[in-house]
């Protein structure tokens, strides 16, 4: 197992993480899966074996109950992980069981460190933005977590880069705690993070998570053009992510399926594995409905993708170049940083 410092901190995180979210079933989480404490306990163990060392989850997922199976499986090995969860969404029907106000943030840690049963969490994440509550009430509130001792990092996840930006300026001007990475997503369907979030956290040195790498199911071979569709989230009403151009999806599976086929390993593994090597890229969020679709997700970090593979990838996925980055190709090569070019250097390339 390689690991990757965690942005500019001193914790070093495997490149593949735990997903939970498939633990508890409960609500519309049971459409991912309804994974319990024994099934739970044989999942960590399959990680730990290969030396994953992050396991993430959030209060949200089945309304607390991923959290209570977590705590549940990892008795007695909870020094053998970092464990990352996250806050924000409504956990209660009153006014303020949702945000990332500091009643809300503080009661919703402490609410998860009981279900937990841990005495801290070592990656706090606010789960998504909160544009009705100032930031600087929502990163004091994290300060304090931090210098109570019942976090030891914090995150964010879902940001736009304006709101993350914002959030580090004023972290740097009041003196508080500092985001060291962002979840997103992020996945071959779906590269409009390499707009502006990942230049951002090369420029920032904030890490990088991953989240749905495999795009609820799109990107794991089960799904083909002019086929009848598996069972599976997406035909149970989950949405995310969102399918823009069908046509598209399907060059790219047919790409994954080709490289498959000739390394004889599956679909999955081939899309996991271009997004390990993508820049910025600190971890990748794995989880599964069952243990055997783990166990596939896990063989990732033993395949290395060649150049011939990464630009067939690569070309059959880039997506379209915006304004004003159109512009900065074309206009100004010369004057370009290296959190510039890792979105712009394909694109100069082409216009030669």
């Amino acid at each position: 197992m390689e690991y990757r410092q965690l942005g500019r901190s001193g914790l070093r995180v495997s490149v593949l993480t735990m997903g939970t979210m498939t633990f508890g079933g409960e609500g519309k989480f049971g459409y991912l899966g309804h994974t319990g404490v024994d099934d739970a306990r044989r999942q960590i163990d399959l990680c730990l074996d290969v030396g994953i060392n992050l396991i993430d989850t959030a209060d949200v997922y089945s309304a607390g109950r991923s959290e209570e199976v977590l705590g549940e499986a990892l008795e007695k090995r909870r020094n053998r992980v970092l464990v990352a969860t996250k806050a924000r969404f409504a956990m209660g029907d009153g006014p303020n069981d949702a945000g990332l106000s500091r009643y809300h943030l503080i009661a919703a840690c402490e609410a998860s460190l009981r279900r937990l049963r841990m005495d801290h969490i070592d990656l706090y994440q606010v789960h998504q933005w909160d544009g009705q509550t100032p930031l600087e009430e929502t990163l004091e509130a994290l300060d304090t977590l931090v210098r109570s001792g019942k976090v030891r990092y914090i995150g964010c996840s879902n940001y736009s880069a304006w709101h993350l930006m914002k959030a580090l300026g004023v972290s740097g001007q009041m003196g508080y705690q500092r985001f060291v990475s962002q979840q997103i997503h992020y996945t071959l369907q779906a590269r409009e993070a390499e707009y502006e979030l990942v230049p951002l956290s090369l420029d920032q040195g904030l890490g990088i998570l991953v989240w749905s790498p495999l795009g609820g199911g799109l990107l794991t071979g089960k799904y083909h053009r002019n086929q009848m569709q598996p069972e599976g989230r997406r035909l149970a009403g989950w949405g995310e992510p969102p399918v823009r151009d069908e046509n598209k999806l399907y060059d790219i599976v047919d790409v994954l399926d080709g490289i498959a086929k000739s390394r004889s390993v599956t679909v999955s593994e081939v899309a996991l594995s271009w997004l390990l090597h993508r820049p910025a890229v600190t971890s990748v969020l794995i989880g599964a409905r069952t243990e055997e679709q783990l166990k596939i997700n896990l063989k990732a970090i033993n395949l290395v993708l060649n150049d011939e593979e990464r630009r067939k990838l690569d070309g059959v996925s880039t997506p379209p170049l915006l304004y004003p980055y159109w512009h900065q190709a074309a206009a100004a090569p010369e004057r370009l940083s290296a959190a510039d070019l890792s979105l712009l250097t394909p694109y100069m390339k082409d216009q030669g």
